[in-house]
This record gives C-alpha cells, structure tokens and sequence, in this order.
C-alpha cells in the first residue's frame, strides 16, 4: 500500500481538493473537488435555544488534541466510511506536526471519562477543513461543532469548510458556495488575497490578526474557567458569548 504524503495532502487542501476512499479496505483513493462546497460562516452558526442550554450546563467535558488517534478511529467506525488506512495515517502525521486536531465531547462516567462526540480536521492558514464528525450520545457531535466554531473565532479564522452538506450542517448554519465563491475564500483564508466581495466568510480588508488554534484555551484561563467544561459548565457562558445571537 502506497503511503499518502502529508505533504502532498496539505498541498491538496491548499488548491481545494481533498482525498476519500471507497470504503474502509479500499488500497486506492481519489481526489475530490465539489462544485458546490459546503462552508459554515463563522458569524451565522445557529445556536439553538436548546444547545445554548446544553453547553451551559455542562452535561459534557469537551477538549482539543487530547485524543485524536481515537476520534480519528470513531469518525472511521461505521458501516460506510471514505477514511481508509492512508488516510488515517496521513492525518495522524498532519496532527503530529501540528496541522491536523480534534475536538473531543467526554460524558462523565463512574470509572472516568467516557468519548461520546467529536469532530477533527486540518488547519492551514486561516481556514480550518472539517472532514469528519461522531456521535454515540445526542447533542454531542452539535456540542463539539460549536466549540469548534468558538475556536475559529477566538483564534482569527476566517473560512470552516465543511466540504458537503448534510441536513444537520444545514440546521447548525451552513451553506453552499459555487466552486469559484470557495476558491476566492480559500485564497484569502490562506494570505492570497483580501476576499473583498466574496461574500459569506470574507476577510475584512485590513484585518491580519495572529491566526491561533489555541487562543481559546488562553481566553478561557483569563476568564478562570480553563478546565471547568464539565463542572457546572462555566466554560460554556464564555463559549456561548462567542458564538453569539441565539436563533
């Protein structure tokens, strides 16, 4: 089996392209390169009355990078699946090297943590590209969809491509771009251009931020809330304020 280079992968994602395998087993895989794309605006994520009092009470612990390896190999588990062997091992090498994360929504249990959600995908420049999400518990792949876009704000992104639509992306906010609409993101998102005009998720002229996965985890240690996600939920009033109007 020919290893996938993380290089190249990287690349792929830079020009608007990504890789899927037929299923699980399956030795080949293929590039891909939607006309529609699905994105989710950082400003319009629709944070329902009901999630907003999920994260509040902080039902559910959610972390970042604390096991990637295991959400990578959850998103992998189903019947149907696009995330074969190169892949993943592509992906685990991205995460070494800081490019690739995961979000990941623990359960409290009486012998310790349970993973019952999560979500991960791969950070180049300002954009962020989802690949893939899970669930076992309800609301837990919404919870860490949300935190994810909390992220993304606090950390300067500008464009969370969410490659296809489904119905639940749909309700949590996000939409479909002609391929030349994402491209023009994608270029901004990645320092080649302002995105003036380009609609939903363009970069404001003049706006350069620092570009930081981990301002979030900062933020939250200012508001004395690091590591509280699933004590009471304080942590889930910083991230609700960030994610804004309720719908």
């Amino acid at each position: 089996m020919t290893r996938l280079d993380p290089r190249l992968l990287l690349q792929g994602y830079a020009t608007g392209i990504f890789p899927m395998a037929d299923s699980r087993d399956a030795e080949d895989l293929f590039w891909v390169e939607p006309r529609s794309r699905a994105i989710l605006p950082l400003d319009r994520f629709h944070l329902s009355r009901s999630l907003r009092r999920t994260i509040r009470r902080g039902r559910f612990e959610v972390t970042r990078d604390r096991d990637f390896p295991a959400v990578i190999a959850a998103c992998a588990d189903r019947p149907e699946t696009w995330i074969n062997d190169r892949i993943e091992e592509a992906m685990l090498a991205l995460h070494a090297s800081g490019h690739a994360h995961s979000i990941e929504v623990w359960s409290p249990e009486t012998d310790g943590p349970l993973l019952v959600g999560g979500l991960y995908g791969v950070s180049l420049g300002r954009a962020f590209f989802g690949e893939s999400m899970f669930s076992r518990r309800t609301d837990a792949s919404k919870v860490a969809l949300a935190w994810l876009v909390a992220r993304l704000k606090a950390g300067n992104f500008t464009l969370l491509d969410c490659q296809f639509i489904t119905d639940h992306l749909a309700s949590l906010g996000a939409v479909t771009v002609p391929r030349s609409t994402y491209v023009t993101l994608l270029s901004a998102a990645l320092g080649g251009g302002d995105g003036a005009g380009a609609g939903a998720g363009a970069v404001p002229r003049g706006r350069r931020a620092p570009v930081d996965f981990g301002a979030l985890d900062r933020l939250l240690e200012v508001a004395g809330v690091a590591g509280s996600a699933g004590a009471g939920g304080p942590a889930g009033y910083v991230i609700t304020q960030l994610l804004g109007h309720t719908s």
